[in-house]
């Protein structure tokens, strides 16, 4: 149970009220997660629950409320299930045995447009089978359809396994590295880490850990400094680091200290690669270069937290944008999971994503794409405006 709930694959169920989305995951947990009743709109609220699922392993599950929720708060409710969407690994459509209608395929369209890959679960078969059309018209959209009853709990969650394992996305399967990847077995490695206000006290924040982690797990030399003790680290060095690291707030600086020879990158900037899509972040920072007098950018947060007087998304990055460009910006922010409406923006500027997953990361890459709107994240974007994001995306071959 300690894998991060952003590291796990989120599986969330959909479908109409009274489908039986909730009996079915408290049959796979084997635990009451969900209230289940025979009144309709019992669900409110998303509904999540972490464990593992083997063999798949760690997941988490997300039962939503029915999308015919006609009851008092209905359109509250329906909006919370479709922004669940977002940060959907795998789709689980719940239905009985009168099959679909236009609420599911409207859920369907989504998932394509999202490439989210997504199962039919057809339940209550104790109660009466679907007949041949509707399984007909089930296969025409996916060859992933199972039947279930109530009457056999190991039986369900067997072929649910069975058909999760299919769909399961090729970075669960195979994890991608986050800087281990990036140099040679052995090579040397030097982490700067400013000890900060924004810096948890006794602690280091999570894509430090991670990143220490995937290059412990990759065999590297890894040396952990202070932007103001990397010059002695460089020194006492007797060849060269493979890598340097920065936390994105020392970047100028640590800039000035590594020579030019010597590779550099930031946390943010492997997240951005990690959790998103680092081609299309550094995309969306040439946008920088064409903001005029009262555009609006975006300033995205996955998570919410205490602002510092010093705040990286609230203040420096403002601060950069209006030096880089000398115009006059209106910059907004907005924390979360919910995803607002972007139309407005001419920019989108993304956090590093270290407490969510990468599915809700690219779901948002996705739909700024539709709407031609550039979206690129912290590290990225603050290399931009320094001058050097040449050379922080050099050792990713861009």
């Amino acid at each position: 149970m300690n894998t991060l709930k952003s590291d796990r694959l989120h599986i969330a169920f959909f479908g109409k009220t009274n489908a039986g989305k909730s009996s079915i995951i408290n049959k796979i947990t084997g635990q009451d997660v969900s209230i289940v009743s025979e009144i309709a709109g019992t669900t409110t609220d998303v509904v999540e629950k972490s464990m593992e699922l083997l063999p798949v392993g760690p997941v988490r599950f997300l039962d939503t409320a029915g999308i015919n929720d006609t009851t008092q708060l209905s359109q509250e409710r329906i909006q919370k299930t479709l922004q669940v969407i977002n940060r959907t690994d795998i789709a689980v459509i719940v239905c009985d045995f009168n099959g679909i209608d236009a609420y599911e395929k409207e859920l369907i369209k989504n998932f394509d447009e999202l490439n989210i890959p997504y199962m039919i679960l057809v339940n209550k078969a104790d109660i009466k089978e679907a007949d041949e059309n509707v399984l007909s018209e089930l296969f025409t959209l996916t060859p992933h359809v199972l039947i279930t009853s109530a009457t056999n709990d190991n039986d369900i969650i067997f072929k649910f396994k069975e058909e999760i394992i299919k769909l399961l996305p090729e970075d669960f399967v195979n994890s991608p590295k986050i800087a281990g990847d990036l140099v040679k077995k052995g090579s040397t490695v030097i982490l700067v880490v400013p000890i900060d206000k924004e810096a948890p006290k006794g602690r280091l924040i999570l894509p430090q850990v991670q990143t220490i982690r995937d290059l412990l797990d990759s065999s590297c030399l890894t040396y952990i400094v202070k932007e103001t003790e990397l010059k002695q680290a460089l020194n006492n060095l007797k060849e060269p680091p493979a890598l340097v690291i920065t936390d994105s707030q020392a970047f100028k600086q640590v800039s000035e200290i590594v020579p030019d020879n010597i590779s550099l990158t930031s946390f943010s900037i492997l997240f951005a690669r990690l959790k998103g899509d680092l081609k299309a972040f550094k995309n969306g920072a040439d946008a920088v270069s064409k903001l005029q007098d009262g555009d609006k950018v975006l300033i995205l947060e996955s998570c919410t937290h205490h602002s510092i007087e010093d705040d990286i998304g609230k203040v420096k990055i403002p601060n950069l944008l209006k030096k880089k460009t000398g115009k006059n910006l209106i910059i907004e922010h907005y924390s979360g999971h919910d995803f607002p409406d972007i139309s407005r923006y001419k920019l989108v500027i993304h956090c590093g994503a270290c407490m969510t997953n990468r599915r809700e990361v690219l779901s948002r890459i996705i739909t700024a794409n539709q709407l031609n709107i550039p979206i690129t994240n912290y590290g990225i974007v603050i290399s931009y405006c320094l001058g050097i994001l040449d050379r922080a995306l050099k050792i990713f071959k861009y």
